[in-house]
């Protein structure tokens, strides 16, 4: 899987994202300007001691990311989307593009990947969901379509045992 933000503006959001990348063996993909310094104390924080395990890739504009990657399955999360994240089958290897915190992705890319573009439904005015957030959302229901391929599917307690 493949995880793409546009623009990001937050450090600590991209910091968890490393992280839920690394978690899931999802590669990264940040497209500039980015609002933050790679080196910046909030991003390695939130990313924990995760970062240096991370596949990232950073790309000029959303034209270099396109050049670079031809042929990607892009899928678009933005609140203005008709369908729901949930009505789409994802495939092995797509790519979740999410926009920067302030803004979302803008509506001249948005238009030219209408098919793909999908919504997490919330309930009233609330504008958004946090970017980690949906994310975590958008990635763990597209592994679950792919049977969380090569992921650990249980849990051990470290001092006693789960009974049989």
């Amino acid at each position: 899987m493949n995880i793409v933000l546009y623009e990001p503006e937050m450090p600590a959001n991209t910091g968890n994202i490393g992280r839920t990348c690394v978690a899931t063996n999802t590669r990264l993909h940040l497209i500039e300007p980015l609002g933050f310094k790679l080196s910046e104390k909030h991003l390695v924080r939130a990313g924990l001691d995760y970062w240096d395990k991370l596949d990232v890739t950073v790309y000029s504009d959303f034209a270099d990311f396109l050049k670079r990657n031809p042929g990607a399955k892009l899928y678009m999360a933005t609140t203005k989307a008709p369908a729901v994240y949930t009505d789409v089958e994802y495939e092995p290897d797509c790519y979740l593009m999410f926009g920067p915190e302030s803004r979302g992705i803008p509506e001249e890319i948005l238009v030219e990947y209408q098919e793909t573009c999908v919504r997490i439904p919330m309930w009233g005015d609330i504008r958004s969901l946090n970017l980690s957030n949906s994310v975590a959302v958008l990635l763990y229901e597209a592994l679950r379509q792919n049977g969380f391929e090569k992921m650990t599917m249980e849990g051990h307690l470290h001092r006693l045992e789960w009974k049989e």
